[in-house]
């Protein structure tokens, strides 16, 4: 039984170092206990402003990790150039703002398509893995196949946000969203991930949707790990995920 795969995102390792300055805690010691626990790759996002990860924590993953390295980014051409120096497996275009905490929403690829298709055609000539960060829109999935992406992430942040409100009938939109996100991305040839505000819960419940090929997992592991250590709340998310997946497929 082969359930989707697991990205961990450790920006948020660097986030705790940079609060307060020096080299701990070493988001790549992290990337790699979470590689030894059973990650299959591991994602750092390097934002304009160097908020968490910097430039240093790129050379050294790249350098150091077996898995593969989702390099999160915005459409940008200092990360266009970073990312053709380092030409990780794979590059995640999402969208950035300067003042926000984190990614707030999908990229509008239906609204930016030729800029776009543009943008990533060197990326895949390089042989990075494409994929846009999108909101579960079909107008957003269809532009992301049309400018030649193979990969979509659809943001789950809505369907989190619901589940930890306990507004469940909202939750359960976003979460038929999701499902008809996937179907049509996958219809479309395209390969579908998940992320964004997942937890033990919200990770099970998504893990159930039948061809979901990824889920990506950061803050939540990050913080959870303070309380129970990192390898156990990837051992305890592996298993939420591997939980669902088999109800996916028992429902089918």
């Amino acid at each position: 039984m082969t359930g989707p795969r697991f990205g961990v995102n450790i920006d948020h390792v660097a986030t705790i170092r940079n609060a307060r300055g020096g080299a701990a805690p070493d988001p790549v010691r992290a990337a790699l206990l979470a590689e030894k626990a059973g990650a299959d790759g591991i994602t750092a996002h390097l934002r304009e402003d160097r908020r968490h990860i910097g430039d240093a924590d790129i050379e050294a993953l790249m350098a150091a990790l077996t898995v593969p390295l989702n390099f999160e980014m915005a459409a940008t051409q200092e990360m266009q150039t970073i990312a053709l120096r380092h030409r990780p497996h794979a590059v995640c275009i999402v969208p950035e703002k300067r003042e926000e905490r984190t990614t707030e929403g999908g990229l509008g690829v239906a609204q930016d398509d030729n800029r776009l298709a543009g943008f990533i055609a060197p990326l895949r000539e390089a042989g990075c893995r494409v994929s846009m960060f999108i909101e579960a829109d079909p107008a957003q999935i269809e532009a992301s196949k049309r400018i030649g992406a193979p990969v979509i992430e659809l943001h789950t942040g809505n369907f989190c946000d619901a589940h930890l409100a306990g507004e469940t009938e909202r939750r359960d939109r976003e979460l038929a969203r999701l499902v008809e996100g996937v179907q049509i991305g996958t219809e479309a040839g395209l390969e579908v991930h998940l992320g964004h505000g997942l937890d033990f819960e919200t990770a099970r419940m998504v893990s159930s949707i039948p061809d979901v090929a990824e889920l990506n997992i950061g803050h939540f592991l990050i913080g959870e790990s303070v309380f129970i250590g990192l390898e156990e709340a990837m051992r305890r998310m592996r298993s939420a995920m591997d939980e669902g997946y088999a109800e996916g497929r028992t429902a089918a």
